[in-house]
This record gives structure tokens, sequence and C-alpha cells, in this order.
């Protein structure tokens, strides 16, 4: 047995007392959502007893982990008691008196202003336990770890806490809440009861009410997954969804499958209705619970599901793989492999009945992940044509809404051989980009990608529906025939000089100049060439400090109609023809959101032919 020490007095990490005072004085009107994480950390106690009890089957001590609540209406305290693995001094100082998460000043953010009331956000910054300490002015916790020394750790929540050993002699924690006078509706047996049934009646161990004398199991005791689906309600399946994610919020929506056969497995999938502040970070490890016969293996299986569906939460529970099983013999594994493949069917199979079944709530999912379940184009070949389907675009047909390849082939003009698109680096410019000008001008819809991740998109899928896909900023010879005017072959021939000098003047700069037809009323713009990489890709590698991998210069096309090009034939003053070649560079290069290597030579020039066009006949008009 411990001998009690001295209590150690030690001050709160500063960040755990902002999250204190937060939600000690904002979730008021939430306070039982304090039972609901107190009883989800001990259940995650008793499971990662299970877990290392599988290495070392003495540390269950012949007890089946279990979770009990003692309430004590003459001390006025609440007990939340589980025979977990429970906690060494150190794990209840570095879980208990810190917040070493990176997304703590998101929490902090979240939880400030008019989020301030949110207690969805309880829990899913690891940050369940404080909120204890919405009920109770003091909370006392006793943790031993079989292999450890019991420790005591206490706090009124105001700013330090104290920590010594203690006298506890069995294995697992107690919590004892020393709830505040106008809370004690939290020591009545039916509010507890009510409580349970409603956000832990789906935990897989037995939660014990301790009262009047009496032992009484308020939950069903059953792992969830493993109930009938037909007994299930949509409130069910929402309170387990919170118990998994240790999140407030909702799913939208779910599968929950049972295979037997060569393999079997059971399966819950999750489709969130919020982002986690993590998604976009790829080295964050993501992925479902893994099971094996209903012991809890891993939190964050990555093997079980792609990189590309990191949104989707849930678990397997399967009998097929050893109960010692670690990250490494998931690699590889055949029955792991199978597991994936039909999980990621699986997903498609519940997005893409999202989708059908509610459109309006498919586009709040595409709003949240879009961008994500995109990078499946890139990364799994035999998905790219279920994904793309799932992809939902904008499109010059459509002022605000949105379209998919489907709505795009239907619209396709009777001569149309190919799916035209735009990349940009926001929507507003893909909008108002010169190239676009002679597509519009024959009727041709194009779809018009923003985001980064477009570039490499539109670079792996390559046809879809049957139909190539096309750049509109492209100067492939499919392309430039697509929008090309019966006067063009009369333009070359009349600017052929011209178009010789602008490839001399912007040496190093453009691999060649040539009419366009794509141009209406802008008078240039900078086209890839037909084997080039596109230039905001270009743009993107050089930010990432990458060369261009195939080191080609943008086409300089000119519009022969406007003004500032008909000009170019009427120069013959080398420095003037260059002054107006290179402004005709710079603005094409604004259009694609490019940057100048000398923004004041620019202005200079801008501004000397502003005044020769004030002083010459004709005047010249800047677009």
């Amino acid at each position: 047995m411990t001998v009690e020490t001295t209590p150690e007095r030690k001050e709160f990490q500063a960040e755990t007392k902002q999250v204190l005072r937060l939600v000690i004085h904002a979730l008021y009107s939430h306070k039982e959502i304090f039972l609901r994480e107190l009883i989800s950390n001990a259940s995650d106690a008793c499971e990662k007893l299970r877990f290392e009890a599988l290495a070392n089957p003495a540390l269950m001590g012949g007890d089946e982990p279990s979770i009990r609540l003692i309430p004590d209406a003459a001390a006025g305290t609440l007990t939340i008691k589980d025979n977990g693995i429970g906690m060494s001094r150190d794990e209840a100082i570095d879980n208990l008196g810190t917040i070493a998460r990176s997304g703590t000043k998101r929490f902090l953010e979240a939880l400030s202003g008019d989020a301030a009331k949110d207690a969805q956000l309880i829990g899913q910054f690891g940050v369940g336990f404080y909120s204890a300490f919405i009920v109770a002015d003091k909370v006392i916790v006793r943790s031993k770890r079989p292999d450890a020394d019991a420790v005591r750790w206490e706090s009124d929540g105001e700013g330090a806490y104290d920590v010594a050993g203690c006298d506890k002699s069995d294995r697992g924690t107690e919590v004892i809440l020393h709830l505040r006078a106008d809370e004690k509706e939290f020591l009545e047996d039916s509010r507890l009861r009510q409580l349970v049934r409603k956000y832990s009646d789906h935990l897989g161990l037995p939660i014990v009410l301790e009262a009047s004398g009496k032992e009484e199991t308020i939950n069903r005791a059953q792992a969830f997954w493993t109930r009938p689906k037909a007994g299930l309600t949509d409130e069910d399946y929402q309170a387990f969804f919170k118990h998994i994610v240790h999140d407030g919020g909702e799913a939208r929506a779910w599968a929950h499958n049972k295979v037997e056969g060569a393999i079997e497995y059971t399966s819950l999938l999750y489709l969130p209705k919020r982002a986690s502040f993590d998604l976009y970070d790829r080295e964050q490890r993501a992925g479902i619970q893994l099971y094996v016969k209903r012991v809890f293996i891993m939190d964050k299986a990555a093997e079980l599901l792609p990189p590309w569906l990191r949104f989707m939460r849930g678990l397997v529970d399967t009998a097929d793989l050893p109960l010692n099983v670690s990250r490494e013999l998931l690699q590889n594994n055949r029955t792991v492999e199978q597991i994936k493949s039909a999980l990621v069917k699986r997903s498609l199979d519940l997005l893409e009945d999202l989708a059908a079944s509610d459109p309006a709530s498919y586009l709040e999912f595409w709003n949240s992940f879009g961008t994500v379940l995109k990078e499946g184009i890139i990364e799994e070949v035999g998905q790219r044509a279920r994904v793309a389907k799932l992809m939902r675009l904008r499109s010059t047909a459509s002022a605000d809404g949105w379209v998919t390849f489907a709505d795009y082939v239907a619209r396709m003009k009777p001569d149309q051989k190919a799916i035209y698109y735009l990349t940009a680096d926001s929507a507003a410019a893909a909008r108002n980009s010169p190239h676009l000008e002679g597509f519009t001008a024959k009727g041709y819809e194009v779809l018009l990608f923003s985001d980064r991740i477009d570039e490499w998109v539109v670079n792996h899928l390559h046809e879809v529906e049957g139909k190539p896909l096309a750049s509109a900023a492209s100067a492939a010879d499919d392309v430039a025939a697509a929008i090309q005017t019966p006067d063009h072959a009369a333009a070359e021939s009349a600017f052929k000089d011209s178009l010789t000098r602008l490839t001399q003047a912007l040496d190093g700069k453009i691999a060649s100049a040539r009419v366009s037809s794509r141009l209406t009323d802008s008078p240039a713009c900078l086209v890839a060439g037909e084997f080039g990489i596109s230039l905001r890709m270009a743009r993107i590698l050089k930010q990432a400090g990458q060369p261009n991998p195939l080191g080609t210069l943008p086409i300089l096309e000119v519009n022969p109609k406007h003004p500032l090009v008909e000009r170019l034939k009427e120069i013959a003053d080398p420095g003037a023809f260059g002054d107006l070649a290179q402004v005709l560079f710079d603005q094409a290069l604004l259009a694609e959101g490019g940057e100048l290597e000398d923004p004041a030579l620019f202005v200079r020039r801008v501004n000397k032919l502003i005044i020769d066009g004030l002083a010459d006949k004709p005047k010249i008009i800047l677009s």
C-alpha cells in the first residue's frame, strides 16, 4: 500500500488556465455533458487495460472492466470510478495538469466569442476532463496503475493543483466531484440513469449505479456495433459517434455492416458533419478504430482507409487478425488489404447514396471535405471514375451553383470533342480570365478549378464520361482549332513580322508569339505549350522551391483587333517596340495571377504609353 505523502503544489500550464476559465464560465447552459466526458475517459482507461493485458494477462487480476457512479448526498459528491489501467504520478501531471496538444490554441479561439456556449467543442481537442469544473468547485482524482504507486490529484480549477501519493490499493481511477450547491440534481438516481442512457448506453462495459445500498447496471453493457441494426435508432448512432470521436458534433450519415464469409468483420463508418481542425495535415495520423474480437487494439488504424478518406470515422471489429496485432503486422497483410478495399467501396457507396438522396446535404459535405476527397483522383487509379462522379464543380454556365461532370457532358455542343476547364487562384480570377473570352463567344461551357490541388487533379484525370479534358489555357492545336475564327489566317499573315519581333523582344520569357482567336477584349494572354505545365502549376512549384520540371516557356497570344496590338505594326523604334511588348507580357502575366519582376518599371512603361497615346493620333485606349 502506498503511503500518503505531503501534497506538492503545481501551477497549471498557461493555456490550461484559459481553457478552465472558459469551460467553467462559458458552458453553464450545457452542464450535463461533464458526465458524458468523464464516463468516456473511464471507458478509454478500461480499453487500454484490455489492450495491455494482451501481453500481460495478470493485469486484469480476475475482474472485468466496469465503471461505477457513486452519488453521496450527505457529502455532496459524485464519484466516477473505473478499474481500468490507471495513472502513475507523472501521467496524472501530464494528463490533468497540462494540455500538450497542438489544437489547444484553436480550441480557445473556437470557444471564445459567439461560440462560447457551444458544448459540442468539449472533447474535440482533448479537454473533456476539464468539463468536471462546470459543476464542481473541487475535483479529486485518485488513481493507480498496476505497476506504479497510487497518486492523488486535487484542484479547485483556479490556476493550481496539488499532487501527492495516496493509500489507494486497487487498480484504476476514481474522479470525485464536490458539486456546487446548485448542482445537486446530479446526485439524483433518476437523473444519472437518464444521462447514462442518453449519452453512454452504447458502451460495451457495464456502468453500475451504486445508490441507496444497491448496485444497478444502468446501461445495456453490449458493444454497440454488435447490436442488431433493427433495434438501433438515429439517436443511438449519433450518441455512439460522439463517443468514438470525443466530439459533440453530429454525423451526417453512416453505414453499419456485418460481413461473413472468407473473412468476418463488422464495420461502422461515419461521415462527420464538421471537419476536424487537422483535416489538411497529411502528417497527422488518421483512420478508424480497430477491434479484434471486441477487444480495442488501436485508435487510428490508418492502414484500414487511404489518406484521401481520412475524414471518415468509425471502427472495424474482426476475428481474422491476432489479438497481438501491431501496426507493422497491419502493413502488407492480405486480410487488412481485403477489409480496406471493402471499406473504400462502402465509403464511396455512402457518399453516392447521400448525393442521390439529399443533394443539399451532400453539397455541405463537399464544401467541408471535397478538397480532401479529390486526392483520391491522384492516389487511387481504381476509384478515379467514382470519385470524379462525386466531384462538384464551378462552371461558366452556373453563376453561383455547382455542376457535375455528367451535367457538363449532357450540355456539350454536338461538335464539341473535349471537356474544357480552366485553373486559377480563385473562382473570381477564373471567371474573369481572358482565356474564357473565345470560349464564351463560341458558346462553350468551361469548368473552373481554383483549389490548389486541382492542378494535380486535372493532370491525373485524363477523361470523364468518355470525354478527354482540355485546358482552355493550352496552346494545343485541338483547343486552338475549337475557337478559331474565319479571319484567323489573314490576321496571322498581317502580323507575321510583328510576331517575329515580339518573340525576339521577349526572348527568354516566351517560347513564341502568335495571333489568338481566344481573345475578344483583352490585348494578350499567356498559354501553356501543348506539352508544358500550366503557368499556375509552374508558380506553385516555384513557391515550393521546385523548378519547372519541363523547363518550358509560355506562348504569348495577342488579340489582332486590340488597339495596343495594332499599334505594334506601326512602331519602328526597337526601344519603343520593346516597351510595348513588355507591357503586353506583364499585363498577361498579371491576368494569370503571376508576379512582376519589376513592378516599378512596369508602371513607368504604362505611364509612358498613356502619355504617348494622349499626344498621338489615334489615341491608345488601355484595356
